[in-house]
């Protein structure tokens, strides 16, 4: 290892890949992104509606776009896919180099479909082979929601060739099926193959599995009452069984007979990195979850704190049997981790509709503004 290095940089040696949970014009038109890229080991980009909606509505670099689209006739719905998709096509750009040199295991930039379809099956898939057409980079993930519909579209696109991030995993059931739902949609593309269809190669198709940790414990520390050793700590056991899950999930016969013909691995990505509770450790989301075949995708503020102070080393599969038992106490304290996890899902998805619909309300008042002056 290179000491020299600072820690953020670091992390590759432990197998882990850190991706840049941002995007905007700000970060991609002054070079910062390259700087991540160059200086850090940054190696992806990770983006949402509320991402986009702080990125348009906060700065100014996208006024003129908005002004010359709004003239040439465009709505505001066709505003914000215009903005969204010229973002993740320069990110796809600035990122091809590593996708290259990586063989495609990194340099990817994730682009939500609606979160409208969230619990739209059909509606999932077709928006996402849309959006997969009309970026046209061949290092994008479409992101699709981890809802009980969204499952059966990962199954459908992954049967297609087309490579997913799947969003919004809060529990462990979940991402049972979120992996199921990959091998079986690997295992559906090469059955086309053997009919006789020109389908993608199973080398060709990757995808990760976002599971979100953060929130987890804002949601779980309310319901602990006087049991204050238990806070903070739900998110990262929940994690690190997630990640024997995996382990266990991609070492089996199912996985190996995939793999033969060429298929890699999905991923675990941690998301929702930042630290929410000022009482814990900013970093500690990234700290704790360190680990061979895993993602963090990480906020600008997080990046630079684990930059400063981080220490890189495998922790993901330290105190696993103690994170079982952490979990195991919150059953036998009446937390019922289905629930909470069941309105973490619902939230989410909730809170993504209500940042493209401010960002339409914000982009629309813009367009008639524009329009008004004759601009």
């Amino acid at each position: 290892m290179d000491e020299a290095r600072n820690p953020l940089a670091r992390l590759g040696d432990f197998g882990q890949s850190v991706w840049c949970d941002d995007i905007g014009r700000d970060l991609l038109l002054a070079g910062r992104l390259q700087t991540l890229i160059e200086e850090d080991g940054i190696s992806g980009v990770t983006s949402n509606p509320t991402i986009f909606h702080k990125a348009i509505v906060g700065s100014s670099a996208y006024d003129e776009a908005v002004r010359r689209l709004a003239s040439d006739g465009a709505g505001a719905g066709e505003i914000m896919e215009a903005l969204m998709i010229d973002d993740i096509r320069m990110a796809a750009d600035q990122l091809h180099r590593i996708y290259l040199a990586t063989g495609s295991r990194d340099g990817w930039v994730s682009i939500e479909v609606a979160p409208t379809l969230a619990y739209d099956t059909q509606g999932t898939v077709s928006e996402a082979m849309r959006i997969k057409a009309a970026v046209d980079r061949p290092n994008v993930l479409v992101k699709v929601p981890a809802t009980e519909e969204g499952v059966a579209a990962i199954r459908d696109l992954t049967g297609c060739g087309c490579s997913v991030n799947v969003t919004l995993i809060f529990s462990l059931e979940r991402y049972e099926a979120v992996m199921d739902a990959f091998l079986s949609g690997l295992e559906a593309l090469e059955a086309r193959r053997d009919a006789g269809e020109t389908v993608p190669l199973l080398d060709q198709v990757h995808s990760v599995a976002s599971f979100f940790v953060s929130r987890v414990d804002t949601a779980v520390d309310k319901r602990l009452g006087d049991r204050s050793e238990l806070r903070g700590k739900t998110a990262v056991a929940g994690a690190k069984c997630a990640y024997r899950q995996f382990r266990e999930t991609f070492s089996g016969a199912r996985w190996a007979a995939l793999e033969a013909l060429g298929a890699t691995v999905q991923r675990p990505l941690w998301a929702s990195t930042s630290t929410k509770d000022p009482a814990y450790s900013d970093i500690l989301y990234v700290q704790e979850l360190i680990g061979s075949d895993t993602v963090s995708t990480m906020p600008l503020a997080t990046i630079d704190a684990f930059r400063d102070h981080g220490v890189p080393a495998e922790t993901v599969t330290a105190g696993v049997d103690e994170a079982a038992a952490h979990l195991a106490e919150l059953r036998a304290m009446g937390i019922d981790m289905s629930e909470v996890t069941a309105a973490l899902e619902r939230e989410g998805v909730r809170a993504f509709v209500d940042s493209q619909e401010a960002l339409l309300a914000a982009l629309e008042e813009k367009r008639r503004k524009y329009l008004a002056k004759g601009w």
